[in-house]
């Protein structure tokens, strides 16, 4: 015999629409399959709660895109409609074959579903490019507001978060928000219209069959239920074990982790360290493929149980005379229009709640309140030179629930501790071109006084003042312009010289750059470079020595010019050769500006206008070199430490 009338080929999108081969093998079950799994594996993970509101925010910040929604949806409903069209047409294309009627009949029919598939592939070509536009358009808009936010936060944010964990929220969760409305909603949409349209054809052709179709629906979805937890389990296993092999990857392949496991790493035991998650890692891939494969045979098999129930009863209706031939053929088709928009919808909701936890944990970003933020009306630094005054400073760390969250840190409960006074009534004046050095043992207080004047952190009383101006008073731009930082590790961004040096100031033309390079004495060695200004110095500058680096941060600092300057300890770790090539760039960079220095070397600060003691938090003595040695104090303690001649010992 040939083919079976009701293996009619169903066009459209597999994901939702499964298509008849002659063996009546649904090519779709793999995608749904797939989906459904998705679906029930989220269901172990799946949120118990809300913060109120959510919803209502997230309909706020979609505000933009709200337009474009509406016409998505109508997009979806049309397409919807012509799904369950279809299997009504080929329905009517076998009875009018058996009735013996008109060929152009058929012709027509025909006809009519190659327009209804023409229609439904140009309806799932725009939806599809709505939905794009919906779905890139919200990353956007939340990747560029999580940035932007995050830029504006403190120091001591970035001090306590973990980065992976904050990428995460502008990847992972971004993406999870976005397919709220690209993949949940319109599959909601779509999925409720087909079920309520399949069901309501069905009952209006036969009761009986569509009620006998509908008991085997528990023998369908419960086991997925339960496969879905045991798949869960092995899934988040798997994240676990990936997650390691991660951080792993991450700390080892750093330049100083690589540098640290070269000295004093065991290679043999780090890879089998990896190999050992790697292995699991493949275990489960096999396992989740065979419970995968197991499942789907479960469900085709139970699928086809159901077909044979509705073309045995659907046959013998047609044989009796009380139901048309197309008829069974349509019910049919529409049976797989039944079942997979049941199994989709049996976890909508553990999808939505997923979808909206993203959206929370975004949200959950740009509710940290920044402690720094600019004046409403901000004022400028006066032309000129630049003093720098501390009046009666007393700061102490903010606590971490002031600045942090316990998902970020990846801790389950934040730090309690901080908050308490670390600085108590410090007081100085440098004047416009004048050296103030700060000097005093490790955690005396004095790079947090130094990190006060360009505002990374705010005063708890007391004010800090640039040429009479309150810090706080300031506009960031200005403050930026004013103030320049060069720190003992150099920071570098892995890209160009060029680009490392003229970070603070863009427009910087060659000549200006070569000229901060003379003056860093770092010229020679860039013109010997290969590429120049446009070799690359690697992750955090490592391609460069010590030395070349801090030149290159203060090369950074003169191209910015700066009328104030800060150096936090800039010729730390430095060899001897190294520390005076970086002296003589300093003496470049100070030239005619107000600075701040903050030494443990005290031969460094000699020549300073103004010698700060700090210790505890307070400053202890002030005066020059000459005066602080004739006082007799701990400066004169520190300064004998440092330069005491020790006896020589017989060998």
């Amino acid at each position: 015999m040939g083919a079976p009338l009701f293996a009619l080929r169903v066009t459209g999108s597999p994901s939702r629409r499964p298509v008849l081969t002659r063996q009546g093998e649904k090519e779709g079950d793999v995608e749904n399959t797939w989906s459904f799994m998705r679906g029930a594996m989220h269901a172990a993970d799946a949120p118990k709660g809300l913060h109120k509101g959510t919803i209502r925010r997230v309909f706020r910040f979609t505000g933009p895109h709200r337009g474009k929604l509406v016409v998505f949806l109508l997009l979806t409903m049309i397409s919807s409609v012509l799904v369950v069209s279809t299997p009504l047409l080929a329905g009517q294309v076998v009875d009018a074959i058996v009735g013996g009627h008109d060929v152009s009949l058929v012709v027509w029919l025909a006809v009519a579903i190659a327009g209804v598939a023409i229609l439904d592939a140009g309806l799932g070509l725009a939806e599809r490019w709505q939905s794009s536009r919906i779905g890139e358009g919200l990353i956007y808009d939340l990747r560029r507001a999580v940035f932007e936010h995050v830029q504006r936060m403190p120091v001591a944010f970035f001090t306590r978060t973990r980065t992976g964990a904050l990428v995460s929220r502008l990847n992972n969760d971004v993406m999870g928000a976005q397919r709220a409305f690209t993949s949940t909603l319109a599959g909601l949409v779509t999925n409720v219209i087909q079920l309520v349209l399949s069901v309501a054809v069905m009952m209006t052709l036969s009761w009986q069959v569509t009620a006998l179709a509908m008991v085997l629906l528990p023998i369908f979805v419960l086991p997925a239920r339960r496969m879905g937890k045991r798949m869960a389990d092995l899934q988040r296993e798997s994240a676990g074990l990936n997650a390691s092999m991660t951080t792993q990857m991450t700390e080892r392949f750093s330049a100083p982790g690589a540098t640290l496991v070269k000295l004093f790493g065991h290679p043999r035991a780090e890879a089998d360290e990896f190999g050992g998650r790697a292995a699991r890692v493949r275990d489960i891939g096999i396992r989740t493929a065979m419970l995968t494969r197991w499942f789907m045979t479960s469900l085709t098999l139970v699928s086809a149980l159901a077909q044979a129930l509705v073309y045995g009863l659907g046959g013998y209706l047609a044989i009796t005379g009380s139901l048309a031939p197309g008829t069974v053929v349509a019910l049919a088709l529409l049976l797989t229009r039944l079942y997979s928009p049941l199994t989709a919808l049996a976890n909508v909701r553990v999808d939505v709640m997923t979808a909206l936890v993203s959206f929370e944990r975004v949200f959950e970003v740009l509710d940290l309140e920044p402690m720094i933020s600019e004046a409403r009306s901000p004022r400028t630094v006066p032309d000129g030179g630049v003093s720098v005054t501390l009046e009666d400073v007393r700061f102490g760390y903010p606590a971490a629930d002031k600045v942090s969250l316990a998902s970020l840190e990846e801790v389950a409960v934040l730090d309690q501790r901080g908050g308490q006074e670390v600085l108590h009534g410090v007081s100085f004046r440098a004047e416009p071109g004048q050296m103030v050095a700060l000097v005093g043992s490790s955690g005396a207080g004095k790079s947090t006084i130094a990190s006060l004047v360009p505002r990374l952190y705010d005063v708890e009383s007391g004010a800090v003042r640039l040429s009479d101006v309150d810090v706080r008073e300031l506009s960031f731009d200005a403050l930026r312009d004013t103030v320049g930082v060069v720190t003992q590790d150099g920071h570098l961004f892995h890209d160009t010289i060029r680009a490392n040096l003229a970070y603070p100031r863009p427009s910087a033309t060659d000549e200006e750059i070569w000229a901060a390079l003379r003056q860093a004495r770092l010229s020679d060695l860039v013109s010997s470079l290969p590429d120049g200004l446009e070799t690359v110095v690697g992750e955090r500058g490592y391609r460069l020595s010590g030395g070349e680096r801090q030149r290159l941060t203060i090369a950074r600092l003169l191209l910015a010019q700066p009328r104030v300057v800060i150096l936090d300890e800039a010729t730390a770790h430095l060899d001897s050769e190294s520390e005076v090539a970086v002296q003589e760039a300093l003496t470049s960079a100070l030239a005619g500006r107000t600075a701040i220095v903050i030494a443990h070397r005290l031969s460094t600060v000699r020549a300073a206008d103004q010698i700060l003691v700090v210790e505890d938090g307070r400053i202890v003595e002030r005066g020059d070199h000459e005066s602080l040695l004739e006082a007799g104090g701990r400066y004169a303690d520190l300064y004998r430490t440092q330069f005491a001649t020790q006896p020589a010992t017989a060998a």
